[in-house]
């Protein structure tokens, strides 16, 4: 084994939903996650990688967690070339530290998840987004490389740095939301953007959540750009509609304008609302990531139980919904409701005696059989976060 490994017992603070680890391996380089690896199939052990643990109950429990690697001491910036907006940076470095580095030089990663302590890795793996995927999309648009170690311990690199590259296959959208059941996230390429020089916010208060839905539509179909619009509400109570522009201070102001008189009215600033990207609720919450087709914004809402705090963007189709655990047995009418508007409903969250039982991914239809053939090939002894994903692979 290489010397750039710490090990130590499991603990309950290293559990994962519940499970507590066997072993707790922190690699310093990729080599030592190969080795860790490379032992673990030797041996037929189950291995779950893990972050800034951000979001690890976004995944249900593994079945099991013989040894649990902590990705943290992977956190190096490997190579910022700032004339092609490009950085190579390592899966465990925190999202917050590599922003900082990038801002020295006007520029950033234009991820806004809002969890703090998250790490690159971390962020792929959940496919984590913000309120500003509007303008700049997702983990799947700005990740343009990623290199992973499979189950055997071999390391796998797709992608590259350019922004624009057409050879072989996209693996690193394969690896997007996977919560680490197909290899080790150990390193990632991005697509960088300047930091806008200004920023204008429009806040709309609405009294029913409803009444958003027609002015988000309004809002697409306009030619106006913004960065986001956000709904922050309670299901049958009032709501705020928060339209976010930045780019040079002309466009901001003129846009900001023009977005009033298209909205009937609003307050502008420049500063964002305390609530702005955060998501809903906590450890005694049922929290839910709801997906839907934009337009269907209204009935989506309609279908959630009074007094469920939401937050959502509006225009993508993405909300983020906080309810008593007490609700739980409504979610298959939940599904069942917004199925109609290409909707899913996805568990993040709920208390350890909601957990057992739940069906945390919901219907995923005539795709499992393909999931499943993915996953024998690249795990296939399914030892990597054996459970953690859709149909318990």
């Amino acid at each position: 084994m290489t010397a750039l490994l710490d090990r130590r017992p499991g603990i309950v603070d290293d559990a994962v939903v519940g499970v507590v680890p066997t072993e707790v391996v922190r690699p310093a380089d990729v080599r030592g996650v190969a080795d860790v690896l490379r032992q673990a199939q030797a041996e037929q052990r189950t291995v779950v990688a893990t972050g800034g643990r951000t979001k690890v109950g976004w995944a249900p429990a593994p079945s099991s967690a013989d040894v649990l690697i902590d990705t943290t001491g992977l956190d190096r910036v490997v190579e910022h070339t700032a004339g092609d907006l490009v950085v190579v940076a390592e899966a465990g470095l925190r999202l917050a530290a590599l922003q900082e580095q990038l801002g020295e030089a006007g520029q950033w990663l234009a991820l806004d998840p809002p969890e703090e302590g998250a790490t690159l890795g971390g962020v792929v793996s959940a496919n984590a987004s913000g309120p500003r995927r509007l303008r700049y999309g997702t983990v799947r648009d700005l990740l343009i490389g990623v290199t992973v170690v499979l189950a055997d311990g071999t390391t796998a690199r797709a992608g590259g740095k350019v922004v624009k590259n057409v050879a072989g296959y996209d693996l690193g959208k394969l690896y997007t939301g996977a919560h680490g059941s197909l290899g080790v996230v150990v390193s990632t390429t991005w697509r960088l953007h300047p930091v806008p020089a200004a920023r204008r916010v429009v806040v709309v208060e609405l009294p029913d959540p409803l009444a958003a839905g027609p002015l988000a539509l309004t809002m697409a179909r306009s030619t106006l750009t913004p960065a986001a619009v956000e709904l922050h509400a309670t299901a049958g109570a009032s709501a705020a509609l928060v339209v976010v522009f930045e780019s040079i201070p002309e466009s901001v102001r003129a846009q900001a304008d023009a977005a009033v008189m298209l909205l009937g009215g609003g307050r502008q600033g420049d500063d964002l609302p305390d609530e702005f990207g955060r998501r809903p609720g906590g450890d005694g919450d049922l929290v839910l990531r709801l997906a839907f087709a934009p337009a269907s914004l209204p009935a989506v809402l309609g279908a959630l139980p009074a007094g469920t705090s939401v937050a959502a963007s509006a225009c993508t189709g993405v909300a983020y919904v906080a309810m008593s655990p007490q609700h739980a047995d409504m979610l298959p009418t939940l599904r069942g409701a917004i199925a109609a508007y290409d909707g899913t409903a996805v568990v993040l969250g709920a208390p350890p005696a909601y957990r057992e039982g739940l069906d945390h991914w919901g219907p995923v239809g005539d795709a499992l059989d393909l999931m499943w053939r993915v996953k024998d090939r690249f795990d296939p002894d399914h030892r990597l976060a054996p459970g953690r994903f859709v149909g318990g692979m």
